[in-house]
């Protein structure tokens, strides 16, 4: 516990700003000893917060206090705007940047983002790079969430499970999005109408008929379109392929088109001659 006199000359180190504590090691100063003593931890490897139910160890407790959320799947902190949950009140602040402010901008098209990690992530765009890569096939990918969901393919793997109606997914951001079917929540919201959605690629493709941007673009001819869907359907008629449907004959009738993406089988028009 701090005497009167460490309390006091705390108070005056806040106030004035002076940080008289330093690490030898990597010059870092604080104001706080505590927060010296909690810094050196990082350089000596002290881990004295330890869990009980597994054995994991932190130089912090709050580091700890996030940890347990793990075990407990207890997520406190709520963003008001999205109902997006967390177990950590940083991350909780970090999101609210996406509703109240978008400081980190591309100097390369004008992207504007809440978090200077999604920020990198968009550079990516710009020159390339794809440092993700499988260590099963030649894939690689820009972001970490699209290996981790390629890599399900692999192992067949699907871990997440929804309680109403079993329904299992790869990646824990698709059975989010699957559980707001059974709640009816759509929180992504166009300020231009009444429209909303339940998932925010569903809300950029309606905003595209507000602005008429087309930002998925043909490379072998002119053709763009607002929808990345409807480019690979396109981008099939020069390589002549059909990405979403089969063909098969049945007792010499017309052919009838099964969808991939779809149950129910479609009858092909008769082409005209």
């Amino acid at each position: 516990m701090l005497n009167i006199r460490q309390q006091h000359n705390k108070v005056n180190f806040d106030n004035t700003g002076e940080k008289p504590y330093m690490c030898e090691e990597c010059g870092y100063r604080t104001g706080d000893r505590s927060n010296l003593s909690k810094h050196m931890r990082i350089h000596t490897g002290g881990k004295p917060y330890k869990c009980d139910q597994c054995d994991y160890s932190a130089a912090q407790k709050p580091h700890l206090d996030y940890h347990l959320t793990k075990h407990t799947g207890e997520k406190p902190y709520m963003c008001g705007e999205c109902g997006y949950r967390t177990a950590n009140q940083s991350y909780l602040s970090k999101h609210m940047r996406i509703h109240t402010e978008k400081p980190y901008m591309c100097g390369e098209c004008g992207y504007r983002t809440g978090k200077k990690s999604h920020l990198s992530v968009h550079m990516r765009t710009h020159t390339g790079e794809k440092p993700y890569k499988c260590d099963q096939c030649d894939y690689s990918t820009a972001q970490k969430s699209d290996l981790d969901n390629h890599l399900a393919k692999h192992t067949g793997e699907k871990p997440y499970m929804c309680g109403e109606c079993g329904y299992r997914a790869t990646v824990r951001s698709y059975l989010s999005r699957h559980m707001k079917t059974h709640t009816g929540e759509k929180p992504y919201k166009c300020d231009q109408c009444d429209y909303s959605a339940a998932r925010k690629s569903h809300l950029d493709r309606h905003l595209a008929k507000h602005t008429g941007e087309k930002p998925y673009k043909c490379d072998q001819c002119e053709y763009s379109s607002a929808e990345k869907s409807n480019l690979d359907q396109h981008l099939a008629k020069h390589t002549g392929e059909n990405p979403t449907c089969v063909g098969v004959w049945i007792q010499g009738h017309l052919p009838v088109v099964l969808s991939l993406s779809h149950e129910r089988p479609y009858r092909r028009k008769t082409p005209q001659v």
